[in-house]
């Protein structure tokens, strides 16, 4: 469906009644810290490296794993070995574009489908695409079957990119304002939205607007959200860094459909009327690579946890939200900081396994980071446990 789809007026962002206010549920982190160490004991396994820029993962129902590359391969986890290109794009990689958000269909077994996020050399210039494939029966390439969503606004940085199936069985898809924050509440854009459609690309009857795909509006760069327990999506947003003499100030935020979030109007712990407040705000820059709600046994005290591979402050960061009041932060956590013995450097994206364990992957080699000879990897996260202590040996 292209952007060319008649979205309609449907007053997204326009309540501006008084000044804006703190909101006290919210947690602002100061700046100079991204938050207290984390008290688990963890260990981080190589599952694959050689990789440049692994923007997304998704497991296949045969516990395979898609891997798409910014600059435009899709790769195999087959076995535990990393297969060759199933298929290499011709992507426009400028900044922050290219191939990025993976997502696989739910009746996977039945169509083979599988769904990703890339900017694409359009009519007008650089777009972004909700693009449609089918992965041949040997696992060794892949068909385009269909292009879901052409137009969403490109730039050389704030392309979203982010591709989720929801609990309901939608695609759920984050974007990014592109450069241009007044997009972000202008309904008739799909930039700076969280968007949702059906596996086809259609406009869900349920829908907060009507004949438009948007499910959210008022955000800057979505390329991690996750959804919660009684119909939330928890999203993490990256701040601003620059625009109007701000810096910082990366948000996450529980929100519903038709929710504003308020970018660029709104900034940090600010509210309005109409505007959806975050329940936690960073002071310093962490920008959000990834999220999930984990629900795994492999570390089984996180359940019901919210985990966030972070970019610039390199760290997997946890939140816990207060059970009596789901909008204030209970807890949150910092792990895996830096690129020293104990870090794994910028963190791309994160999701559960089907075995339980924590999957991440890093971005060190995006041109930010410091890009290793072995270059980026998949990591399985589990707890860490000490080996055993041998017996004594008897007397003799």
């Amino acid at each position: 469906m292209a952007l060319g789809m008649v979205l309609g007026a449907f007053g997204l962002g326009c309540s501006t009644n008084g000044a804006p206010r703190v909101d006290t549920r919210c947690t602002l982190v100061p700046g100079g810290s991204s938050g207290p160490a984390g008290g688990a004991a963890l260990k981080a396994e190589t599952v694959a490296d050689g990789l440049e820029v692994p923007w997304g993962i998704a497991f296949l129902p045969n516990d395979d794993m898609l891997v798409t590359e910014r600059p435009g391969r899709v790769r195999l986890v087959h076995q535990g070995g990393l297969t060759p290109p199933l298929l290499v794009l011709p992507v426009v990689q400028e900044g922050e574009g290219g191939l990025l958000g993976v997502a696989v269909d739910p009746k996977f077994a039945e169509n083979r489908y599988f769904y990703i996020y890339v900017t694409v050399r359009g009519p007008d210039g650089p777009e972004n695409q909700i693009e449609r494939y089918r992965l041949a029966d040997d696992g060794a390439s892949a068909t385009r079957d269909k292009v879901l969503v052409a137009g969403i606004p490109a730039g050389r940085f704030h392309n979203g990119g982010r591709l989720r199936f929801g609990p309901d069985g939608m695609l759920y898809a984050g974007t990014g304002d592109a450069q241009h924050p007044d997009l972000a509440r202008d309904p008739r854009s799909l930039a700076g939205k969280l968007l949702r459609m059906t596996r086809d690309g259609e406009v869900p009857g349920d829908n907060p607007f009507r004949k438009s795909l948007v499910y959210l509006s008022g955000v800057r760069n979505v390329q991690a959200f996750a959804f919660a327990p009684g119909g939330e999506v928890i999203v993490a947003d990256h701040g601003p860094s620059g625009e109007m003499g701000r810096e910082g100030h990366d948000e996450i935020t529980r929100a519903r459909a038709g929710d504003d979030l308020g970018w660029p109007t709104y900034y940090g712990c600010e509210v309005a009327l109409g505007v959806t407040a975050p329940s936690l705000v960073f002071e310093q820059a962490t920008p959000p690579g990834g999220a999930v709600l984990y629900q795994g046994d492999a570390i089984r005290e996180w359940r019901g946890s919210l985990l966030v591979a972070t970019l610039g402050s390199q760290h997997l960061h946890r939140v816990t939200f207060d059970r009596e009041d789901p909008k204030r932060v209970e807890h949150h956590e910092v792990y895996f900081q830096g690129e020293g013995p104990t870090g794994l450097g910028r963190l791309r994206d994160v999701v559960t396994g089907p075995d339980g364990a924590l999957y991440v992957t890093t971005s060190n080699c995006d041109g930010r980071g410091d890009c290793p000879r072995d270059k980026d990897k998949i990591y399985r996260i589990t707890r860490w446990s000490p080996r055993p202590a041998l017996p004594p040996s008897p007397e003799g």
